[in-house]
């Protein structure tokens, strides 16, 4: 052993250090939980400089141990590989045992199985990295030892930031002879159920072959979305002989995943479900060689990467030929960028591109869609403010301008944002994000006006006001839109954007259910604050529980404090929770005051004025510490919230603690509404798809009240206060006729 540390003397790493990067192994540092125990992060410095790692912590309760953490070390700082986890260094002092890895922050692959953001063409490449990652393992070149893995499963392979993939968790791992065909070793079988070579769980005999059941196993989940078992009445039901039976049947399309059929490539498919299925043959010697693997892997990536980039039906051929200047590229990957980058066409009155999942973007130059109305005699196009487009732009200085936009390269089955492109006049410099905009406009054969409120600022400098949004059934859309803006604009054009599909954030269940009294307080006693009893007497009323489990329940419903001003509970990690009455946060003399038997507080604050300030301190004691938290404002809207379309206006009059910025933004009490153009024209509604988890949007609460964000900060080990002093402000200056404020309230957040 004495040898063994001398070898790997340099990754060495202090406990002190892993104690600080991690925050004492604190709680919102876990980054996952495996077979080893859980994984923490942090940054730290280590033999190859100073980074973002992954600590491993040994919990013998998990069922690793020792041996395990000895030859994780020894396999890989001997074996590298762009597709092997790195390992970073170890610690193995004051009772603890730690790997170091590079931290994978794109996470494991069976977390992103069911996901419509990873493309068929990324978990190709995916698969590809994971088999180059065991053929440089198997060695069939016999330069080194063969590596047999033992527990090939989606949950071992991580993704970097870059979503390229890592082989991980070589604990379990044999290793055979050299310059031999096969590599037979009699071993007690280990692995996980689904992915486990039936042959090796029935023999015991190990070969390379295993691996490779493990990774047809993978190669299945990938296709079809979904990991290879599922539990059902409390029995672990493994799918994969229902998959292999609808290969047989040739019923592939009912197991792919649907949203992936539409992505594929007819002949890449046949290529990698024959491959798939190949490797879960029950001989061994039908199974294919590593080396095939990637051969066929890598086929099937080039018929994909040609279908996306030439054979998609009336795909580019027809975009290079009428693209200006005409486009130059000596390889697919070379044209993709150029795409990327977007391109003209339409004799330079259109601009094209390509998002990173392949989608097309288009905007039309106001030179090619414009409708020349009335009153356009005194507005004109300029050149010199910074448009793309050769013609410039058009300078709306009445903010009313009418177009007809036609496209020509959507792509099909996606859905498109219709965004203005624009730059304000004559305004100053906005000093929000987004940006102040108030745009007034409607669809020809519509009566009533839609209003946008708010602008994105872009990247290459413009703003950008979405409009509209729809589903695409064909390439061409035919829109005739009218702006009357308030403001003077210069115009850009119209811009067709794929929708960015991010899943609305919902609000996690707030009743807890009391557990039963015979339940173990052991994993409760986990979860409860270090001074909860010190929360408990706090309470205004007298609590009694018998376990340390109903006590944890009890805290997480929450209970007033302070005499019924306050509400103390905590969350589903263990963490602390406040909120204030209404009274104590918001100036008395700005708000009316009423009983409303709906809230959990004496009064509410209603009808307050233009204005009403948030004015509070909260003591760090009553709160987790160095936790990053939220504050909320939480309230209600009339039955008719007409007059809270429109954001309101958040100032933050002392921004020391808070960790937002800028000091001035906006917040929405409603959610913004965007109209959605059906595919009849009687269809239209108002009706918000996939709209990001941003700051300052609402949410519905499941005790019936909604709440938005409204500050940040972090809490630390001192008791000095932390002090919030905000003026949340109609963006009108009209009374706030019917809003119900609560109270504030200050919740953990997790990033």
């Amino acid at each position: 052993m004495t040898a063994f540390l001398e070898e790997f003397q340099h990754l060495k790493v202090s406990l002190e250090d892993i104690l600080f990067a991690t925050a004492n192994f604190s709680d919102n540092k876990i980054i996952g939980t495996g077979g080893f125990g859980k994984v923490y992060k942090g940054e730290i410095s280590h033999f190859k400089g100073r980074s973002m790692v992954a600590f491993k912590r040994l919990d013998p309760r998990y069922g690793q141990g020792n041996p395990e953490f000895w030859k994780e070390i020894m396999m890989l700082s001997r074996y590298n590989h762009e597709n092997l986890i790195s390992l970073l260094g170890f610690c193995n002092e004051g009772g603890e045992k730690i790997l170091l890895y590079e931290h994978a922050s794109g996470g494991s692959l069976d977390l992103h199985l069911g996901s419509v953001d990873l493309k068929w063409i990324q978990r190709l490449k995916i698969c590809l990295e994971v088999a180059k990652g065991l053929e440089y393992l198997q060695d069939p070149k016999g330069s080194q030892q063969r590596v047999l893995h033992r527990d090939i499963k989606s949950s071992n392979i991580l993704l970097d930031k870059n979503m390229r993939a890592k082989i991980s968790d070589l604990g379990l791992s044999k290793i055979g002879p050299a310059n031999q065909q096969h590599s037979v070793l009699v071993s007690h079988a280990v692995g996980t159920p689904g992915y486990c070579d039936p042959l090796y769980m029935e023999e015991g005999f190990l070969t390379k072959e295993s691996d490779i059941y493990s990774f047809g196993v993978i190669l299945l989940e990938v296709l079809c979305g979904r990991l290879c078992y599922v539990y059902m009445n409390r029995q672990c039901q493994i799918l994969v002989p229902m998959w292999k039976q609808s290969y047989k049947k040739k019923k592939l399309d009912v197991i792919i995943f649907q949203d992936l059929l539409h992505q594929m490539d007819p002949a890449c498919l046949e290529i990698f479900s024959e491959l798939a299925f190949r490797c879960l043959k029950k001989a061994r010697e039908e199974r294919p060689l590593i080396s095939y693997v990637v051969e066929k892997l890598e086929l099937a990536l080039e018929l994909q990467e040609i279908y996306e980039v030439v054979k998609q039906p009336k795909g580019y051929e027809e975009i290079i030929i009428m693209a200006i200047p005409p486009l130059t590229y000596r390889s697919i990957d070379e044209l993709k960028t150029i795409l990327s980058n977007g391109i003209f066409l339409n004799e330079g009155k259109t601009w094209f591109s390509i998002n990173k999942t392949g989608e097309h973007c288009e905007m039309i130059s106001t030179t090619d869609c414009l409708i020349p109305i009335a009153s356009d005699s005194k507005n004109r196009y300029i050149s010199e403010n910074g448009s793309r487009f050769l013609g410039g732009c058009f300078m709306a200085y009445d903010g009313k301008f009418k177009t007809h936009v036609k496209t020509q390269f959507l792509s099909p089955q996606i859905t498109y944002t219709v965004n203005l492109v624009f730059k304000f006049i004559y305004t100053k410099k906005a000093v929000c994000k987004p940006t102040y905009s108030v745009l007034r406009y409607k669809l020809e054969a519509e009566e009533k006006l839609s209003v946008c409120y708010l602008a994105d600022k872009r990247e290459d400098g413009w703003l950008m006001a979405e409009l509209y949004q729809f589903t695409s059934d064909s390439r061409y859309v035919d829109l005739q839109i009218l702006i009357e803006g308030s403001y003077s604009l210069a115009v850009e054009g119209i811009e067709f954007r794929p929708l960015d599909m991010v899943r609305c954030e919902v609000l996690e269940d707030e009743k807890v259910d009391m557990p039963s009294i015979s339940d173990s307080d052991t994993i409760w006693e986990e979860k409860l604050p270090k001074n909860h009893e010190e929360m408990i007497k706090w309470s205004k009323d007298s609590l009694q529980w018998t376990t340390k489990k109903e006590l944890y329940f009890i805290l997480c419903k929450g209970f007033p404090i302070n005499n019924g001003k306050e509400w103390l509970s905590l969350d589903k990690k263990g963490r602390k929770c406040h909120m204030l009455e209404a009274r104590m946060a918001l100036l008395e003399e700005e708000c009316n005051w009423e009983s409303f038997n709906q809230s959990r507080f004496k009064e509410v604050a209603v009808h307050p004025n233009k204005s009403f300030h948030i004015v509070c301190t909260i003591n760090p004691h009553i709160l987790s510490p160095r936790t990053r938290y939220a504050s909320y404002l939480v309230y209600k809207l009339p039955n008719d919230p007409y007059e809270f379309e429109a954001p309101m206006v958040l100032m933050d009059k002392d921004h020391s603690h808070s960790t937002d910025a800028p000091c001035l933004r906006f917040v929405h009490l409603l959610s913004p509404q965007t109209p959605v153009i059906r595919r009849r024209d009687d269809q239209n509604a108002h009706n918000p798809l996939n709209r990001p988890k941003i700051k300052g949007l609402p949410r519905q609460r499941q005790d019936g009240w909604m709440e938005v964000q409204i500050w940040e900060f972090i809490t630390c080990f001192t008791t000095k206060t932390i002090s919030m002093d905000l003026e949340l402000a109609s963006s009108f200056y009209k009374v706030i006729e019917g809003l119900i404020v609560q109270g504030i309230e200050f919740k953990p957040i997790y990033k």
